[in-house]
């Protein structure tokens, strides 16, 4: 096959909600235990499992041309490749994961400057060292194989850079952020040559497009019904849509059809005050995709 895509499922924990999107965005892609190459409804794609962390290694060196992998592990591996888009899934976190600086309450140290000389214990070793020598910050930074938060508890490490979202672990372990480092979220990337392929960057960019899709359309739903033409304005008043409601007379009668798009947690408010305006009919629907 002259035109065949490459593409890198992540393996592990967005493995799932990412394998649920691709087939809300229109792929079937079917998952294997015994296998790290996953099946998919498209003779134009070929997909691979492989690790977040080490999807931007594959990624550079052209071995897939396209896969999903977190920024932060991006910037750890130093990869020079095309960013296409982001992709915060809902279905993992609609929070972009921190990558950040952290002491013991009782630590001296107020800010990054202070750790000069000091042990720093991470998984993100390339981005923190870099992150400090561009501060010219000398700093020992160690890779920790887990664990981390315990090391500097034990007094092990002087700091520790961690993952985190809301923070709320760390302040638990009796622990202190001191700054936010970077943040991340999941990413579409790209080989450069394979960017540079008309066929491949078209279809990266449709593939890019309907993910993106699928996402805007989680938690939404589509709402539609029969209402007096009298009461038109009062009802768009109430009805929150992306844009504006689609209106459409219908037959020989003094009625409208009026659809409009909004949020599920929504609708069991709107409903009772829809009725109460002479609303008649009223359907709600699931959405796959908006664009």
């Amino acid at each position: 096959m002259t035109n065949l895509l490459k593409f890198g499922i992540p393996k592990g924990s967005l493995e799932n909600a990412t394998i649920e999107l691709f087939r809300k965005a229109g792929w079937n892609i079917t998952l294997s235990s015994r296998s790290y190459f996953p099946s998919v409804d498209d003779e134009d794609m070929k997909c691979n499992l492989i690790r977040t962390q080490e999807m931007s290694k594959y990624v550079e060196r052209g071995t897939i041309d396209v896969g999903i992998a977190g920024r932060d592990w991006v910037m750890e591996n130093d990869s020079d490749v095309v960013e296409v888009s982001d992709l915060l899934y809902s279905k993992v976190s609609r929070r972009p994961a921190k990558w950040v600086l952290v002491v013991t309450q009782d630590s001296p140290i107020k800010s990054s400057s202070d750790l000069c000389g000091k042990t720093i214990s991470t998984e993100l070793v390339g981005f923190t060292k870099r992150f400090f020598a561009e501060r010219n910050i000398p700093v020992n930074v160690e890779f920790s194989w887990g664990a981390t938060e315990a090391k500097v508890v034990e007094g092990l490490c002087d700091a520790i850079v961690e993952v985190t979202e809301t923070g709320s672990t760390i302040r638990a372990n009796g622990l202190r952020i001191v700054e936010t480092l970077m943040t991340s979220t999941p990413i579409i990337i790209a080989n450069k040559e394979s960017w540079n392929n008309p066929w491949k960057r078209a279809k990266i960019e449709q593939i890019s497009t309907l993910l993106q899709s699928a996402l805007k359309a989680e938690n939404m739903v589509g709402i539609k019904m029969n209402a007096p033409k009298g009461r038109i304005d009062e009802i768009i008043k109430v009805l929150p849509s992306l844009n504006f409601p689609t209106v459409s007379s219908l037959y020989n009668t003094e009625w409208v059809s009026i659809e409009s798009v909004l949020n599920e947690k929504e609708v069991r408010n709107i409903i009772p005050e829809l009725i109460k305006l002479g609303a008649e009919g009223i359907i709600e629907y699931p959405l796959n995709k908006i664009i």
